[in-house]
């Protein structure tokens, strides 16, 4: 296994970095960062708002071996560190960008403000599952994943009612290196830290879709009982009419429950920068 290359994106405007929080987002497999420039773009007058795409998908480069969810977190703050180097940032993360949100909490929890977990989960699927998809597409192309992912991503009549925005998420589907996503797929495979989840001490926010198949809001549950056992601060919501890409489909409600917790935690971090 290696860690992998990421590459970013600024969605927040055109600006020097390091005069507003930083803010590093994930996506969820078979997207890119157009998955959060709504949600980025009702946060980005206060917030820098940066986006990490998964290996192989939107502007990061293919992956030539196997990895696991705990080296994109490593490589997640490797590339903050071209930002920001050493500093602290809030994350936010969807599905596998989620669950890399929440190995981020566990092995790298002194590097985050705040964590905002969306439609994910400590364990997401089945190996069997994943491990199939991965032959799939490793064999046929992510092409084939379109009309399934489709039906998962979205609630019914989002695609009606916003056409653009979710044919733009299966273009970045249909664009992903078929190699990359079946590497994603496998590290899916191997993703279950539901044991660990009383080891972050990060304040975590868990937001599911109520129309969530692939990470229902019983799985929020699990995230935030689990991170509350071990006497961090969890709370899970679920967005109603909502299924899996809370960024795309409910941008607004997404990016005010966001901006509830970072600019919490920021008042928290001036409190403890004036002691």
């Amino acid at each position: 296994m290696a860690k992998p290359a990421l590459k970013a994106a600024l969605l927040s405007p055109q600006r020097p970095l390091g005069g507003h929080p930083l803010v590093v987002v994930g996506s969820s497999l078979g997207t890119s960062s157009i998955l959060w420039n709504r949600a980025a773009s009702l946060l980005g007058n206060d917030y820098d708002v940066v986006a990490w795409d998964l290996p192989g998908h939107g502007v990061s480069p293919a992956a030539t071996e196997t990895f696991d969810v705990a080296d994109l977190a490593e490589a997640v703050v490797d590339l903050v560190d071209t930002i920001a180097p050493g500093e602290a940032f809030h994350y936010a993360g969807v599905s596998l960008g989620g669950a890399t949100g929440l190995q981020l909490g566990i092995k790298n929890g002194e590097r985050l403000k705040s964590l905002s977990v969306q439609c994910s989960g400590a364990k997401l699927g089945t190996p069997e599952g994943w491990l199939e998809r991965a032959e799939t597409v490793r064999s046929q192309g992510t092409p084939v994943m379109i009309q399934g992912s489709a039906q998962r991503w979205f609630a019914p009549g989002f695609m009606d009612r916003e056409p653009e925005v979710s044919s733009r998420l299966l273009h970045a589907l249909r664009d992903a290196d078929r190699f990359s996503y079946a590497f994603c797929c496998e590290a899916l495979a191997a993703f279950d830290v539901r044991a660990e989840l009383g080891s972050i001490r990060v304040p975590t926010q868990v937001i599911a879709g109520a129309l969530d198949g692939v990470a229902p809001p019983s799985m929020a549950e699990e995230v935030a009982a689990g991170i509350t056992a071990g006497s961090g601060t969890a709370t899970a919501v679920t967005l109603e009419g909502v299924a899996h890409l809370a960024p795309a489909e409910a941008p607004a409600h997404t990016a005010e429950l966001m901006r509830s917790l970072l600019d919490w935690a920021e008042s928290q971090a001036e409190k403890g920068g004036s002691k």
